[in-house]
């Protein structure tokens, strides 16, 4: 006689693993580590469920989808500025006036920080940003946003002004972050400075200012750099008024 079948729902996954139960910050802050140790082409619900000790049907309550995981993983990134922005010293004694462009200046170092410390995550901030329209980007994100624009209307922008403005702001952060993250080293066992940038693999006819700059460009700005395109970006603003 045959077994009978058992009927009804499915067992769920359970979601207390090595590290106690799990909660959406633990899961994301696992995604990120994975992610700085690996890379992103690491990370997956299985690998994840791996690292966390759980199946990695317990994940899906969590992200619920591989798209949602690398969503929340901008999200990690951007809830890491919003506690050191909190917890970090802000403007001194500054002038009002100039308070506003302190903080921006503060939230631009800030954030460059982070991305040097996750360089395997910071491709997401423009992939998914590509992806995603606005208003179902994580809330740590948009909240970012609120306060860059905060700013710009703390310093008398009116609203056409401040779009112009956060835009340019925006657009140098992450370029720049993204500039500085690229890759420059061909041969780093190489101690030549000239077959460490791999410049014989760069044809010098074709390409006699990169070839002579190569080594220029891969030191990178730094902090200072960073600051310096900056206040370039706000004064050329602030001179159309």
């Amino acid at each position: 006689m045959a077994k009978e079948q058992r009927s009804g729902p499915t067992r769920r996954a359970s979601d207390r693993g090595r590290y106690g139960r799990l909660n959406r910050e633990r899961v994301l802050a696992a995604a990120l580590e994975l992610v700085d140790r690996e890379g992103l082409s690491a990370l997956s619900m299985r690998r994840l469920g791996a690292e966390l000790g759980v199946e990695a049907m317990a994940l899906y309550r969590y992200a619920a989808s591989k798209d949602a995981l690398l969503d929340g993983l901008v999200e990690a990134l951007y809830l890491e500025l919003e506690e050191r922005l909190e917890t970090e010293p802000g403007p001194g004694a500054e002038a009002e006036a100039l308070v506003w462009r302190t903080e921006l200046h503060r939230i631009a170092r800030t954030t460059y920080d982070i991305c040097l410390a996750h360089p395997e995550a910071v491709p997401l901030l423009a992939t998914r940003m590509l992806a995603v329209p606005l208003a179902r980007r994580p809330l740590a994100v948009l909240r970012d946003n609120e306060r860059v624009l905060a700013l710009l209307r703390q310093a008398g922008l009116d609203e056409a002004r401040a779009s112009a403005v956060f835009r340019a702001f925006t657009a140098w952060l992450l370029g720049y972050v993204s500039v500085e993250l690229q890759p420059m080293v061909d041969n780093p066992d190489e101690q030549e400075p000239a077959f460490r940038l791999g410049l014989h693999r760069m044809p010098s006819q074709e390409l006699p200012r990169l070839r002579e700059t190569a080594a220029a460009l891969a030191e990178r700005g730094g902090p200072e750099g960073l600051a310096a395109g900056l206040d370039a970006l706000l004064d050329r603003f602030l001179a159309e008024e």
